[in-house]
């Protein structure tokens, strides 16, 4: 273990280094603020070693081979196409190692003070420090900040064992390609992982117990993909449960529940992704004000907990459970305890949510049928994949780009992809909800081509009926 710093007493203390937190504490630092994190496992968070940043490398992995299967059609000659595992695995762990050192050099240049150790309140604006089972530093804070986040969710029966029954990170790290898998859950974690597997050639079942895989997205969008899905190979089940998992010498029989019948499937191994629980247990929060909802810290829209001077963010703090709008959330906190006159409560209606899976799924904002019911009359725009260029051009003729405005207003509700890189695409109707911008602006925008952009200006004209190219 590195020195831990000397100096003990802070302005602002985080508590967790993940997206949030690491992020937080640097803009405490530029904000004056003397600044620490204390963070019991590895910089970068969940996200950056276990999450986010490890699963794209495997997922650009896989869409590299898809391609190299394809080649024929782009006029390449490619013959003996195949995988090495161990090394797949070992450049996604060489990607998170890097960008790991990464933060840990940005936390240094901002002179963040780092502890490597867990931290746990221990009274007001105090915060003990411990590693290895042994205290190692107390310190203090008029602030502290929780960024503890969060871990895999487990079901009664369905518990990981990390060898057949798979979390997360399990699935990131295997040392064999399975033959067979079934995925439980299909949501961003879920879709990825099929995927991946998938794309290498496993036989992939996903069991989703909602009536549709990728329940948040806009119900079209999750039908194109289903069916995108179910076009490659893919076995899914929805409105079905996963009931026991009843473990083999090397493989799993689950027993499946659907219709009112119930059917056994044997696989070599099962992806559980049922969602998520915050990291609330052992940092102290009890005898304090801090209100724990369904495994979440309660906050208001500052961040701030029940308990004075503590505030939580991130996915401590419940969904959307995304690395982008803790480290945002984390800005916003420490901007208002310095006081910035311009800081404003986070809108979570404009915070992009990606999957990245193939193809891509990316939304934000209110989906057609979240529109409706929240009482507004919407003019919904649609443009095909199959009627852009660049999109032909790259071979990736299939998709979607689905625009919902407000028929009285024009305001931009919500927007929602799905297709090759439309999770790079998304900002830009991120950008246009920020600016509260309306189909007047998006329209008389200039989009370049040829690029797949251009199917966000005709999906804007198809709401008014003036698509040109469908």
């Amino acid at each position: 273990m590195a020195d831990q710093p000397t100096e003990t007493n802070f302005d602002v203390i985080v508590v967790g280094g993940g997206p949030g937190g690491y992020v937080t504490a640097i803009r405490a630092a530029q904000l004056g603020m003397k600044a620490a994190c204390v963070e019991r496992e590895h910089l970068g968070g969940i996200c950056l070693n276990w999450g986010c940043i490890p699963t794209k490398a495997l997922l650009r992995t896989s869409e590299v081979y898809h391609l190299m299967e394809r080649a024929d059609e782009f006029g390449l000659k490619v013959e003996g196409v195949s995988f090495d595992m161990e090394k797949i695995v070992k450049r996604s762990r060489r990607v998170a190692r890097r960008l790991s050192g990464g933060v840990a050099h940005l936390l240094k240049k901002n002179k963040v003070a780092v502890f490597d150790g867990h931290g746990r309140l221990a009274g007001k604006g105090k915060l003990e420090v411990s590693a290895g089972g042994k205290k190692i530093a107390d310190l203090t804070a008029k602030h502290i900040i929780l960024a503890t986040g969060a871990r895999a969710r487990t079901l009664p029966g369905l518990e990981p064992d990390g060898e057949l029954i798979w979390t997360y990170k399990e699935a990131m790290v295997p040392e064999e390609m399975p033959k067979s898998l079934l995925v439980v859950g299909s949501g961003a974690i879920g879709i990825e992982f099929a995927s991946f597997y998938k794309t290498l050639g496993a036989e992939v079942t996903v069991v989703e117990v909602l009536p549709r895989i990728l329940p948040v997205e806009d119900e079209e969008i999750s039908d194109f993909a289903e069916k995108a899905f179910k076009a490659q190979g893919m076995n899914i089940m929805t409105s079905a449960t996963v009931k026991a998992l009843k473990k083999g010498k090397d493989n799993v029989t689950a027993t499946i529940e659907a219709d009112g019948k119930s059917t056994d499937l044997t696989v070599d191994r099962v992806i559980l992704a049922v969602g998520i629980v915050g990291n609330v247990e052992d940092i102290g929060l009890e005898g304090t004000k801090v209100q724990v909802e369904k495994s979440h810290i309660a906050v208001d829209e500052w961040s701030a907990t029940g308990e004075p001077g503590i505030y939580a963010i991130g996915d401590v703090t419940g969904p959307p459970w995304l690395a982008h709008k803790a480290s945002h959330e984390g800005i916003i906190c420490v901007e208002k305890i310095a006081g910035a006159n311009d800081v404003h409560p986070l809108d979570t209606s404009r915070i992009p949510g990606c999957t990245y899976c193939t193809p891509q799924v990316a939304s934000v904002g209110l989906t057609e049928a979240a529109a409706r019911e929240r009482g507004h009359e919407v003019k919904v725009g649609k443009f095909p994949f199959q009627g852009n260029g660049k999109a032909i051009a790259l071979g990736e003729p299939e998709g979607l780009v689905k625009t919902v405005f407000d028929a009285g207003t024009g305001e931009l509700l919500g927007a929602h992809m799905v297709g090759a890189e439309v999770t790079e695409l998304i900002q830009g109707y991120g950008i246009a909800k920020t600016l509260e911008t309306t189909e007047a602006e998006l329209m008389h925008s200039v989009f370049p081509h040829p690029t797949l952009s251009e199917m966000m200006h005709e999906a804007v004209l198809d709401a008014y009926g003036r698509v040109i190219h469908f």
